[in-house]
């Protein structure tokens, strides 16, 4: 699509292009030595904000559900989330640009050794408040019990003080913990694809949604994602394929 006054207008309606980064996802943002956000996610922000002629402000979150939360309440333009229908209610979403597992992890001597055996009663699984996997886990367990977390990098901490039976999230994170803490392992099998979007208010309209969605399209054809994996040196996360043409 053409960038027309219009779109531009709808994505910079206080004179910047504010985009939401959420901490929470350390293989899409996380900060630097210097204390500064970097990563894919803010790639992408800075890349659309060129292509826009604007400044770049980022407003920098530390949890999934917060970033939702900036989102819908107009207090940024772009946003970098997990696509999922309860927050697709007020976010215009772009196809994925990133696709990331989501695994289970439990202790070392724990009797679980499938997914099948998670959602039985008596278990607890912890997950990261407003996160992908805990809204999709609130819908999918009928009788383990979810316990929230403050952000998805506690998730484990958590799981660990609390003596629960499970923990939940993004494979990347899990196995990092895994390794710091020792004593735990990771299930064999994913629970479900994390598919990672751009996305802007509805309140926007459909031409600048549209006009985000091809963006996106553009920069996984283009190879932008691929390369900004490759250099944030990000490990298990793939590029997501075509969604239609560029």
């Amino acid at each position: 699509m053409t960038l027309t006054s219009s779109i531009q207008s709808a994505f910079t309606p206080s004179g910047k292009l504010r985009a939401s980064i959420n901490l929470g996802n350390p293989i899409l943002a996380y900060r630097d030595a210097a204390g500064e956000a970097c990563g894919v996610s803010v790639d992408l922000a800075a890349e659309f904000a060129r292509l826009l002629g604007a400044e770049l402000e980022l407003v920098v979150v530390d949890a999934a559900g917060k970033s939702v939360d900036v989102m819908v309440g107009e207090n940024a333009d772009i946003g970098f989330f997990a696509i999922d229908p309860l927050r697709g209610e007020h976010i215009a979403f772009t196809a994925a640009y990133v696709l990331i597992e989501g695994c289970y992890l439990v202790k070392e001597d724990s009797p679980i050794r499938a997914n099948g055996q998670v959602d039985h009663a008596g278990n607890r699984v912890v997950v990261g408040e407003g996160s992908a996997y805990d809204l999709y886990l609130t819908r999918s367990l009928e009788h383990a019990q979810i316990v929230r977390s403050p952000t998805s990098p506690t998730v484990v901490d958590t799981f660990l003080e609390q003596g629960a039976e499970v923990a939940a999230g993004v494979r990347q994170q899990l196995e990092a913990d895994a390794q710091r803490l020792g004593g735990l392992r990771l299930l064999g099998e994913r629970f479900m694809v994390i598919q990672q979007a751009m996305g802007t208010p509805k309140s926007r309209g459909s031409e600048a949604a549209a006009f985000l969605a091809g963006f996106v399209e553009r920069m996984k054809a283009s190879g932008f994602v691929a390369a900004a994996l490759e250099r944030h040196g990000i490990q298990g996360a793939s590029v997501a394929p075509a969604a239609g043409p560029v």
